[in-house]
């Protein structure tokens, strides 16, 4: 683990400006924060941010990034809030560490979700500052060194999965290949052991029977560009298993059917020289066709240079060579913090990142589903790139087997939308075309023209998949809302009454759907039956789970928890309690015991000594309550009132026309019912009748003083 003034050295040495006092202080809060926690390796815990420190700093990293690695675990695992950080180490490393900070443990029903709501935070935080990206990916990276260490197999092989479908092309995407090619080699050794070791044997069984035939090959190209005037360092190497692995997997041959898997990289003072010394290698070897790229004439997206070549070496192997300046290959291994100028206030040089992690951002907001956002993401960052033109030269990037749909849609969603056909070099070509190297493309558009589903088949671009998936979607659903609509106005034509202006609304929220188009779309999909949405619409219209009309002769079944067996108990007239509500018994001298519901105002005249706790017996049903019932003074409207209590098995005791004016009619009912759940859907499908202003449960108050 680095000492506290050995990081600070590192960074000096780049950065002689650097807030020394601040890596001092960030070095010792984190040390005291993280106290006694060990990792499973049994180090300190301490060690791993400083580690991940340790690994930035060999990217010139500012300070403020430093002091983010050295905190970036403070926040989760120890007792540090975010304000803390911020009063201590200022906003912007505050910010930083936020952004940064493990993601908590999410609580989902699969791994995919998991995954996916991580990926979506991460990406959203790193869209703000590409630091928090840069500190994540050495998080990752020291994560994998010591992975090993963790005991459960499980466990190991989830955090390398996914460090080779997300953070791996996460770094390969902003050009850091250096951290790419560890991680993915770190994660093949988990994920394919067997593959990992065969290898590994392999390549040590060629390189003792080869000898130093790399050391030969790096001396002979150097010794033939120096003979031409071109000084320059070359480096020889043989490939990383995980891509000899993925080469025989893509070539599907054998191990001994593999020849190129030396790679050698030249690295001269100027792009002038970088051509020079690729005319040179091709006049003194053979090319192999179609293995040339020019990189300098056209980087890739996220800013890498260099040329490409593989030619049939002297000792008659395949080998690969790359050519780049000391620049270009600053950029290669680095990426973006080759670029960094965030001391000087400006933003890193280029547009590349940013529209491509604009795209990422925007794959968030247009997946429908966990799955869908890690697909649309490995594809934006996983796939080579091939480059093709608009009629007017401006290059554009895309995935190889990439269509004129894809290129539309790279170009403009609006654009992709309104594609009709294509022309490639000139030629018109079907829309499942495949774009090669250097072709021009011309999109035919019309505005008549919409996204069709079966585009979705042959586009490979995350963008043009999500938008087509989009339209298709919101198509779908417009289509399900308006015949939700149809069969909607055939379901209340069914009901016994018109609806109340509010009853919709009122569904809703019984139905918990959050707008009337949900709803629609519901119904058209069968996902709500008739019956529930009479039910929501209008309690007790379909009939379903209705209760039963009783006579009004029914006898009671109502017992007394609280009263000793044979206690006589009478419900008050005041407030005519009925099963369900909260309840008080009161002693009264040579009477029974008197039930009132516990809002009862006659409770305030008794004496506390006079009372009895009671509850309702199991099974208890019957009473009566009094409602007040506000009506439309309109022809029917009473004969609406009285059919739903008919409808909801109320049998109506007493009915009295309390008030009434030109517009308005007030009665007031005495009914018999069941229970307090039986009187509130009763109340409930008064409310939904448009016939009916207001119901309410007459107040206690008004009860006792019309006693």
């Amino acid at each position: 683990m680095l000492r506290q003034y050995e990081l600070i050295d590192r960074v000096l040495s780049y950065d002689p400006t650097a807030n020394e006092a601040l890596l001092n202080r960030a070095y010792v809060f984190s040390m005291a924060a993280h106290g006694s926690q060990k990792r499973a390796s049994g180090d300190p815990y301490f060690s791993h941010p400083i580690e991940v420190a340790g690994i930035l700093t060999d990217l010139h990293l500012d300070d403020e990034t430093i002091a983010t690695a050295i905190l970036h675990d403070t926040i989760e695992d120890t007792v540090a809030t975010q304000e803390e950080i911020e009063a201590k180490f200022g906003p912007a490393v505050a910010r930083l560490v936020d952004g940064v900070t493990k993601l908590s443990k999410i609580e989902a029903q699969s791994e995919n979700e998991r995954a996916a709501e991580n990926l979506r935070k991460f990406l959203l935080a790193m869209s703000d500052d590409i630091r928090v990206l840069l500190v994540k990916l050495a998080d990752r990276l020291h994560n994998m060194r010591t992975l090993h260490h963790i005991p459960k197999p499980e466990k190991r092989r989830r955090i390398a999965r996914e460090t080779m479908d997300i953070y791996a092309p996460l770094a390969e995407r902003i050009g850091m290949y250096g951290f790419m090619s560890e991680m993915q080699t770190l994660a093949f050794r988990e994920l394919e052991p067997e593959a990992y070791a065969s290898i590994t044997k392999r390549m040590e069984q060629l390189r003792e029977g080869s000898g130093d035939r790399v050391a030969r090959i790096t001396s002979g190209l150097k010794l033939l560009l120096g003979q031409k005037g071109i000084a320059a360092e070359v480096q020889g190497r043989e490939k990383q298993p995980f891509s000899i692995w993925r080469k025989l997997a893509e070539r599907h041959v054998s191990f001994e059917q593999l020849t190129d898997i030396m790679a050698f990289r030249l690295i001269v003072d100027d792009p002038e020289q970088c051509y020079r010394a690729l005319g040179m290698i091709h006049q003194r070897w053979p090319t192999i066709p179609g293995r040339f790229k020019d990189y300098i004439s056209t980087p890739k997206r996220n800013g890498y240079r260099s040329l490409h070549t593989a030619v049939i070496h002297s000792e008659r192997v395949r080998i690969e060579i790359q050519i780049r300046t000391q620049e270009m290959h600053e950029q290669a291994e680095h990426g973006v913090a080759a670029h960094w100028a965030y001391k000087q206030g400006t933003p890193m040089r280029g547009d590349s990142y940013g529209s491509w992690i604009r795209d990422l951002v925007d794959l968030v907001d247009t997946a429908a589903s966990p799955e869908e956002l890690l697909e649309n993401a490995r594809m934006a960052m996983y796939q080579d790139r091939i480059f093709a033109f608009t009629p007017a030269g401006e290059l554009i990037q895309l995935p190889k087997n990439a269509t004129p749909v894809d290129f539309a849609y790279a170009v403009h969603t609006d654009l992709g939308d309104q594609t009709v056909g294509a022309k490639v070099n000139g030629r018109v070509v079907p829309l499942r075309t495949v774009i090669h190297n250097g072709d021009q493309v011309q999109i035919l558009k019309s505005k008549a023209q919409e996204p069709q589903a079966a585009w979705e088949s042959f586009a490979v671009t995350a963008k043009a998949r999500a938008a087509i998936r989009r339209y298709v979607r919101q198509k779908d659903e417009a289509e399900s809302v308006a015949l939700g609509r149809r069969l909607y106005e055939q379901i209340i034509a069914r009901l016994p009454a018109q609806l109340a202006p509010d009853a919709l609304s009122l569904a809703l929220k019984r139905l918990r759907l959050p707008d009337a188009d949900r709803l629609m779309g519901a119904i058209a999909r069968r996902k709500l039956t008739d019956q529930q949405v009479m039910e929501a619409l209008m309690p007790g219209s379909a009939g379903e789970g209705q209760l039963p009309a009783k006579p009004a002769s029914a006898p009671r079944s109502i017992s007394m928890k609280g009263l000793t067996p044979g206690v006589a108990f009478t419900l008050a007239p005041c407030c005519t309690p009925v099963p369900g509500d909260r309840i008080v018994g009161v002693r009264l001298p040579h009477a029974p015991v008197e039930v009132h519901a516990i809002e009862c105002p006659v409770l305030a005249s008794a004496q506390e000594e006079d009372w009895v706790d009671l509850a309702w017996g199991d099974g208890s049903e019957g009473g009566t309550a009094r409602l007040q019932v506000v009506v439309r003074n309109e022809p029917g409207s009473l004969a609406v009132m009285a059919g739903i209590f008919g409808a909801q098995g109320a049998n109506i005791v007493n009915l009295n026309l309390a008030q009434r004016d030109a517009s308005f009619h007030t009665y007031q009912a005495l009914i018999e019912v069941h229970d307090l759940q039986h009187l509130t859907r009763i109340l409930a499908s008064l409310r939904a009748t448009d016939a009916i202003v207001r119901a309410e449960r007459m107040e206690r108050a008004v009860a006792v003083a019309a006693e």
